[in-house]
């Protein structure tokens, strides 16, 4: 009679320390909004070096892959939106390792009207204030002429820029928000603090804009930050960042040509 081998031994998950913590932040941030700030700061001052001032030259958000291709075009495109949202599953994967999940940071479907409710007050007034303040940054010289939408007059034109609002809705406030918060409020650090390291990191992807880019980011991630803070969740922010960039790349197109202050 063969004896029974013995049971494996259990494993134990390593303390999450501070240490850790902090190392985790830095990973994220390095491949995904990080890594998109140092590219934008290389950008803006680029764009400060070259022969023409800010407001002559342009920033386009949502622009063509293969010129005259369509169809390679559409698939470029859809690549490029599922690998920029590769971050947030690396989020969803750290955050299970230390027994949370996205529910923990409030990205979930547990509250829908009240998600939907409270982002769409939140686009009407943060996108029609931040449309005002664009238009004085650029007329002030400080800013790029902000392209949302450069594609090609194709069927596919419309739903690839809701999918290109709704990937920057969720990498932006998954991470931005949500992740980053969570993670340095388990550091014990002050809510303000927690808020303005936060914000300038939103700002510090936009600089590719300009300085009002950067400016009016900042001003919409202190907003964004507290507003997680008290509610414990980021779909409302998710919602609202998704509906502002819809309007802006959706009517930009709509609007281009027809009214005379859009630049």
């Amino acid at each position: 009679m063969h004896a029974s081998p013995p049971p494996p031994a259990a494993v134990v998950a390593p303390a999450f320390s501070p240490r850790l913590i902090r190392m985790e932040i830095i990973v994220v941030f390095a491949v995904s909004l990080g890594a998109s700030g140092l590219r934008a700061l290389v950008s803006l001052i680029g764009s400060l070096s070259a022969p023409r001032a800010l407001s002559g030259q342009q920033a386009v958000l949502v622009g063509t892959r293969a010129p005259g291709r369509p169809w390679f075009d559409l698939a470029l495109q859809l690549v490029d939106l599922a690998l920029d949202l590769a971050p947030v599953a690396l989020v969803a994967y750290l955050l299970a390792r230390s027994a949370g999940s996205l529910r923990t940071i409030g990205v979930d479907a547990r509250e829908p009207g009240r998600d939907v409710l409270r982002g769409a007050v939140l686009a009407a007034v943060v996108g029609g204030t931040g449309l005002v303040f664009y238009l004085i940054a650029f007329g002030a010289g400080v800013n790029l002429d902000v392209v949302p939408d450069a594609l090609p007059d194709t069927w596919w034109r419309v739903p690839v820029l809701l999918l290109a609002a709704a990937q920057n809705g969720v990498l932006e406030e998954v991470i931005v928000a949500g992740y980053l918060l969570h993670r340095l409020a388990e550091l014990r650090w002050r809510p303000w603090h927690a808020v303005a390291v936060s914000s300038l990191i939103r700002g510090s992807y936009h600089l590719y804009q300009g300085f009002g880019g950067f400016i009016g980011n900042v001003a919409m991630g202190l907003l964004f930050g507290r507003l997680y803070q008290k509610w414990g969740r980021a779909m409302p922010l998710v919602v609202a960042h998704t509906l502002i960039d819809a309007v802006a790349f959706v009517g930009y197109g709509i609007l281009r040509g027809r009214v005379s202050w859009l630049p």
